[in-house]
């Protein structure tokens, strides 16, 4: 009994500093854990498998909350990710602090998503996003670029505001704002020309709307979005960056009962060569991605569009849920247009069919294939590709 009583008052002396730094504040410990046995077999260049977490999904954070009164809260977010079997640790995710109101809505300051990731499309109509079998970067949707303003699984946004509304009769929006010169000084992005964003008082955005409503058994989301990352001087001084990038998005998902029908088709012009839809990033691959098949590589990067150029992506899938268990099947195609006496055109397509089984609210298995074909007229990308995968995954 002494040592239970002791135990109790140790405990309860290192919680009080906890509690007390708290007062007022409620904060949430949350996270989620992930690994996945990956094989990618690129045509070429021979199957490589790994157990771990490619797809950069395992994360911690804190989420903050106050509240205020009147129906107003404050709010903060600070999250960190990891890579469960390679090592790694302390990746930047969200970081952010911001108000909420009953009635208008939230309102976010600092690292935030972008709304074309968790809003509108994106990873919201992809069951796979969150794994090695996600339509980014594999054809069919849009990784991140290097200020985030992509749908890939790293599209997280430096020195922004983000306004998420309220729902109001089955219609709601989000809106990103970033100042144009936020990187213009930053020493890595910078030294090379790429500077997100215009100078001058222009800023990038993005700003999307949805329309959900539910009639018996048949519900339905129809989203659509508007892209807008302007060039800055330094990037038109280099004489390769021709124009402000613009992306269109459109799609919707319908469900029935306990089947799901989804689709999304963006379209892109004057992609940005540096940090932009041009760029070939590892946002969306399986660790570093590869620009040449001759080198050893897990990395996939076929949602790049031609410097400058324009061209289109468009994805479409069905799942049926029976019991805890979902079935999954989807497709999609990325198509870069050609520039005369600059790059030939670009098609890559894929299929993906797996399945996502409930253990509990927190934990799931996961597995399935993944095929790839690349027909790409400049010969510098990555060869057709198969993946399989099964994984496990808890939050907590």
């Amino acid at each position: 009994m002494k040592k239970k009583l002791i135990a109790l008052v140790v405990a309860g002396a290192l919680a009080a500093p906890v509690v007390a730094a708290a007062q007022g504040t409620h904060v949430t410990i949350f996270g989620r854990i992930q690994a996945e046995y990956a094989t990618v077999d690129t045509d070429g260049n021979g199957a490589q498998t790994g157990v771990l977490d490619d797809a950069a999904q395992s994360r911690w954070g804190l989420q903050v909350a106050e509240d205020l009164g009147m129906g107003l809260r404050a709010m903060g977010r600070v999250e960190f990710g990891f890579n469960p079997g390679a090592g790694t640790n302390q990746t930047a995710r969200e970081q952010w602090v911001g108000l909420g109101g009953n009635e208008w809505g939230e309102v976010k300051f600092g690292r935030v998503q972008s709304p074309f990731k968790d809003f509108a499309g994106g990873h919201t109509i992809d069951p796979f996003a969150y794994t090695s079998l996600h339509a980014n970067g594999s054809g069919g949707l849009m990784t991140a670029n290097l200020n985030g303003f992509g749908a890939g699984d790293n599209s997280f946004v430096n020195s922004a505001v983000r306004y998420d509304s309220p729902l109001v009769e089955g219609f709601s929006m989000s809106a990103l704002l970033m100042p144009g010169d936020a990187r213009k000084l930053d020493p890595v992005l910078g030294a090379d020309g790429r500077n997100s964003g215009g100078e001058d008082g222009e800023w990038d955005f993005q700003v999307a709307g949805k329309y959900s409503a539910q009639i018996d058994a048949l519900g339905f989301d129809i989203f659509g979005g508007y892209s807008r990352d302007n060039i800055s001087n330094r990037m038109k001084s280099l004489g390769n960056v021709l124009n402000d990038e613009e992306i269109w998005r459109g799609g919707a998902l319908i469900s029935f009962a306990d089947l799901r029908v989804r689709g999304q088709y963006e379209y892109v012009n004057n992609a940005n060569p540096l940090g932009g839809a041009a760029s070939c990033t590892d946002a969306a691959a399986f660790g570093s991605a590869i620009g040449s098949i001759t080198l050893d590589g897990r990395g996939q990067c076929n949602s790049a569009m031609n410097a400058n150029g324009d061209g289109y992506l468009w994805m479409a899938g069905v799942d049926y849920t029976i019991g805890n268990t979902m079935l999954v099947a989807q497709g999609g195609m990325t198509h870069a247009y050609k520039l005369a006496g600059v790059a030939g055109s670009k098609d890559v397509q894929n299929i993906t069919a797996g399945v996502i089984h409930s253990l509990s609210k927190r934990s799931s298995l996961f597995g399935g294939y993944q095929r790839v074909w690349v027909d790409d007229k400049n010969l510098v990308a990555d060869a057709d590709r198969n993946v399989y995968s099964v994984g496990m995954r808890h939050d907590f």
